[in-house]
């Protein structure tokens, strides 16, 4: 065989492998194409299941060791105890916030709404005290006009409101759903575990696949106990010394508390405002001194959860996961507070285990040029 031979058979064989490996990278790309757009519409849900899932995992197999073992009745337990304690606190407040909204709506209507005037103390706030207390006034004294003369920002406040209350509930609607599929992982959560395990070792190998498959849990449970469970714990203690105040709005005022702790603000920006209120409005009974103390100690409870939860079990130190949940939620939303959080992690610890085994072999080097 000649040359010219040789040279058109090996043509053959590369065009053949290559026209073999192009059909399958295309059906390869096409299944993860149609399998992402399948899965697109259930994708938050599923995501939100799955951090519910791996949260709650430990307090599930807690108790499903308290019922011989049985994993699904354990898991529709803590799925019914998940939604009854979250949801009767919600409802409260949520009810709370409606019956704002209605007498808002009935006085407007009726012609009767007022606000009060401004303290004068108003005035004194720094910087924005001024013109704060001169559009307080303004709409205490003369309503319509004000509501005219900003009629567009009002207009877009309300649609703002509107479209972040709409958001809330069907958010809430979410989190039933998600809690409910989170059941179900549960139910079957060593055998989903073991699943994810296996993709960690075919991607990083075994010894790297285990610690970064422990790493992603330990994360996604620090960050639901550190970040969201202390908002939503503050968000509940804060509204419910609200509602037992009655300071106006006490529902709402509990949502932007709750945005406040997940933004890791601090809670005294309402609870500081509430206490203003009652000393305000009531008198130095025994009753507002026990809610004063109430309302300040509540709003710094996340200084002493906060570094109790977060990070704990995590390699990573904790500035890297507050980062990295703070970034993830200013670049998509909520969930990214998730995701985030783990990326930042995992990407730190893949960095630090990158310049420790360069400095190990670069030792080992040293040692070796010395021995000689």
């Amino acid at each position: 065989m000649d040359l010219t031979q040789q040279d058109s058979s090996f043509r053959k064989f590369i065009s053949r492998d290559l026209t073999d490996i192009l059909v399958r990278l295309a059906l390869v790309g096409f299944l993860v194409i149609a399998s992402l757009k399948i899965f697109t519409p259930f994708m938050g849900i599923m995501l939100w299941a799955l951090i519910l899932a791996v949260t709650l995992f430990p307090m599930h197999q807690k108790l499903a060791a308290k019922l011989d073992g049985k994993q699904g009745r354990a898991a529709t337990l803590l799925v019914i105890a998940g939604i009854l304690v979250l949801g009767g606190p919600t409802v409260m407040l949520g009810g709370s916030l409606a019956d704002y909204v209605q007498q808002t709506h009935t006085s407007i209507k009726d012609d009767s709404f007022s606000i009060r005037k401004p303290p004068e103390s108003v005035a004194q706030w720094p910087l924005i005290g001024k013109k704060v207390h001169s559009a307080w006034q303004q709409a205490a004294t003369d309503l319509p006009r004000f509501i005219k003369k900003h009629k567009e920002q009002l207009t877009n406040a309300s649609k703002s409101f509107l479209g972040f209350a709409s958001g809330f509930i069907s958010g809430l609607l979410q989190f039933v759903f998600s809690m409910v599929i989170a059941g179900i992982m549960m139910a079957w959560g060593k055998e989903g575990s073991d699943s994810l395990l296996k993709i960690s070792y075919r991607l990083a190998g075994l010894k790297k696949g285990a610690s970064l498959h422990k790493l992603s849990t330990a994360t996604i449970r620090s960050v639901s106990l550190g970040v969201i469970g202390v908002a939503v714990i503050q968000a509940i203690l804060i509204g419910v010394g609200l509602i037992l105040i009655d300071f106006p709005a006490a529902g709402l005022m509990a949502l932007v508390m709750l945005i406040l702790g997940i933004a890791q603000l601090p809670a005294l920006l309402i609870s500081i405002p509430a206490i203003i209120f009652l000393w305000y409005t009531g008198d130095s009974s025994v009753y507002n001194i026990v809610m004063t103390v109430y309302l300040f100690l509540a709003g710094l409870a996340d200084n002493v959860l906060k570094p109790i939860l977060l990070g704990r079990g995590v390699d990573a130190p904790m500035p890297v996961v507050l980062i990295g949940a703070l970034g993830g939620m200013v670049s998509a939303g909520l969930l990214g507070l998730f995701i985030g959080a783990v990326f930042l992690s995992l990407a730190y610890v893949i960095f630090m285990t990158w310049v420790d085994d360069g400095l190990l072999e670069m030792k080992a080097q040293e040692n070796q040029l010395g021995t000689e």
